[in-house]
């Protein structure tokens, strides 16, 4: 390939960008690159020498020096440095050693230092780094578990001899591996049982993919499978239409009985502490989510449509405080529930929505004609009567004849109500009006074509 390493890590880290952007998650606020902070990194590594603590070898090698940060070593992961060393066939004084400088590989990518060509080692990189932008501390430092050692625990070491500070890091956040199901082996490239980004959201959405990421301990090793995804897409999908319903409610186009509003503002009360709590203990998003599909269950139970209006009033301030809730609580994760913002993708998702709208009310007002068929007579009949007799028999002839004829009306009502469910699009049939909602992912048929295509 007629391309230059630095050239050929742009067309990938273009392509990680991508794949970010397509899962909603933001960019960083600067992006800082290796190659382009090896000046730093030469001085930071000078620094750490002039402190006593690595050494450069006649090979052109810079170490660490474990043994010489004593104790001060392995405060992350309880690793001595005292410890007994594994065998020794390198320049370094110890085992334990790690590289910051490696002197230059034929065709390797190499830098001119006072030690002579090379690169940087791997924890090194991230030390300089890290510490151009955040200075001295780091609050927050996060990772997978298998960077604790000896990744991690390395960065404190040259942090702290750089900086000369009692603590670099104040929290690290490490996260367990995703595993495939039935495997016990992390998915990763090296092992070839992955899955790419791309590959993914042909399959499922990004909401989705958070949603099956909140179920778990961030901490914690997780099993990937379709049957985990479609739980996750369960979820969302009953968090969309209890939004759906209860904003369907407060408008007045779902009918219910008089809601118990004492028990549903307690609920309330008792998910935002539940929730509160839960992401202060470490992150406990599981149940986090557990709580909030707990007040959408008592949420559900209230809303059962009734066929006649009781005239009693909505109570529309807690549902329109529970939906605020939900919705918050989402969206602060990355996830949207707005009204019509389930799988309608691309630029004509405005368009599509208004021709679905414009369908279903078209629906709606054949559906009310083929059922408002003439009420019955009051007519008392008197005994004998045989004129107000016929009469009835003439308006009940009259009321079948009439449900004969619009009864394809509505056959064609149920037809289309069927059809479009196969693409994901689920009209309600309510006391007024009809809604509908697009379920996560869209519909059987819909996959079925962009299949075929």
């Amino acid at each position: 390939m007629n391309m230059s390493p630095v050239a050929l890590a742009r067309i990938y880290e273009e392509d990680f960008k991508q794949d970010m952007a397509a899962l909603k998650v933001l960019p960083p606020t600067v992006y800082m690159r290796v190659t382009e902070n090896i000046p730093q990194i030469i001085s930071f590594i000078e620094t750490v020498i002039a402190n006593g603590q690595a050494y450069a070898t006649s090979q052109g090698n810079v170490y660490f020096d474990v043994k010489s940060w004593g104790k001060r070593y392995g405060v992350l992961t309880t690793i001595s440095a005292d410890a007994q060393d594994e065998a020794v066939n390198t320049d370094k004084r110890h085992g334990k050693d790690f590289a910051l400088w490696k002197a230059a590989k034929p065709q390797e990518l190499s830098w001119t230092s006072p030690w002579g060509k090379g690169r940087p080692g791997w924890h090194i990189e991230c030390s300089t780094i890290s510490s151009a932008v955040f200075g001295k501390q780091l609050d927050i430092h996060t990772g997978g578990i298998d960077l604790a050692f000896p990744h991690h625990e390395n960065e404190i070491a040259q942090c702290e001899v750089y900086h000369q500070c009692e603590q670099w890091g104040n929290y690290f956040l490490h996260s367990g591996h995703l595993h495939v199901k039935g495997s016990q082996e992390k998915m990763s490239k090296s092992l070839k049982n992955y899955i790419t980004v791309k590959d993914f959201l042909k399959k499922f959405s990004s909401d989705q993919f958070r949603m099956y990421c909140l179920r778990s301990r961030y901490s914690s090793a997780v099993e990937f499978s379709d049957e985990s995804m479609d739980d996750a897409k369960n979820l969302l999908q009953a968090i969309s239409s209890f939004i759906k319903d209860a904003n369907a409610y407060i408008k007045g186009q779902l009918i219910c009985d008089p809601v118990r509003e004492d028990i549903l503002w307690e609920r309330l009360a008792s998910t935002k502490v539940t929730v509160k709590a839960s992401f202060a203990d470490d992150f406990d998003t599981s149940r986090a989510v557990a709580a909030i599909m707990d007040l959408i269950h008592h949420g559900n139970r209230q809303l059962k449509a009734v066929t006649k209006d009781a005239g009693s009033p909505r109570s529309s301030v807690v549902y329109g405080s529970i939906i605020s809730y939900i919705e918050g609580f989402f969206n602060a994760l990355g996830m949207s529930f707005e009204e019509r913002q389930v799988a309608l993708r691309g630029d004509n998702s405005a368009v599509l929505s208004n021709v679905i709208d414009e369908l279903v009310q078209f629906r709606t007002k054949v559906r009310h004609y083929a059922l408002a068929l003439p009420e019955a007579a009051e007519t008392a009949l008197v005994e004998g009567d045989a004129g107000a007799k016929g009469s009835k028999q003439e308006e009940k002839e009259k009321r079948q004849q009439l449900m004969r004829e619009r009864r394809p009306l509505l056959e064609a009502c149920d037809s289309l109500r069927e059809n479009l469910a196969a693409f994901g699009i689920h009209i309600k049939d309510r006391a007024a009006v009809s809604t509908w909602e697009m379920a996560e992912g869209g519909g059987q048929a819909e996959q079925q074509a962009q299949e075929k295509s």
